[in-house]
Formats: structure tokens, sequence, C-alpha cells
């Protein structure tokens, strides 16, 4: 599986994004998928996951009330909708794809490129 992420950008604190990534492979309907962010000088952490069907999400506590996770998978795609922004989600987010344990990114095979999300308070 092949990702690409999209929909970074610079917004204002209280402001709302919405993430895309976009998967090659005839697997995603299969497929959980997740999205982690990494910050400057910190470890990559998890933000929110999905199962296959999209039966399932997990997100992050720090996320949880903000965030939400979606997929389509006629089209390949996840997204990650993120509202209320804070600084402190500055970061560069990332989706991964294919895990048996959707919170570690060490379980994760895919990686997309990254896209970067800077909030300003």
């Amino acid at each position: 599986v092949q990702l690409q992420a999209s929909g970074g950008g610079l917004v204002q604190a209280g402001d709302s994004l919405r993430l895309s990534c976009a998967a090659s492979g005839r697997t995603f309907g299969g497929t959980i998928m997740g999205w982690f962010r990494q910050a400057p000088g910190k470890e990559r952490e998890f933000v929110a996951a999905i199962t296959g069907s999209g039966a399932r999400v997990w997100y992050a506590d720090s996320v949880k009330g903000r965030f939400t996770i979606s997929r389509d998978n006629a089209k390949n795609t996840v997204y990650l909708q993120m509202n209320i922004l804070q600084p402190g989600d500055t970061a560069v987010y990332y989706c991964a794809a294919n895990s048996l344990r959707p919170t570690m990114p060490s379980a994760y095979g895919n990686w997309g490129q990254g896209t970067q999300v800077t909030v300003s308070s």
C-alpha cells in the first residue's frame, strides 16, 4: 500500500482542517489505517485509527472530542477531521496502514510522507 497525505496548512487556534490520505492497493478496504503526528524534538505519537470496515475507531486522549477519523473505501481514502485546533496540535501528520496494533507506530508497515499542520495562537 502506498499512501499520500494532504490537507495540512497554517491555521489559527480554534480553526478546523481536514486531512486526507489516499491509498493505492486492492487490499485497502481490509486494512487498519492510522494517523500519527510528530512535533519537532518529540517522538511520533498516535492520533487516531480505524478498522477496515470503519466499525471501530481509536483516539488519543488529547484529541478525543475534537478529531474524527473516517474512511471511504470506494475512494481508497482515510480522513482526519480536526476541529478546535490548538497550538499543541502543531506537528507533521502521517497516515499509516497495515497494523494489528492500531495505536502503536512500530506496528504499521506502510507510511505516507506526512503533511505539516501549524496552529498559531
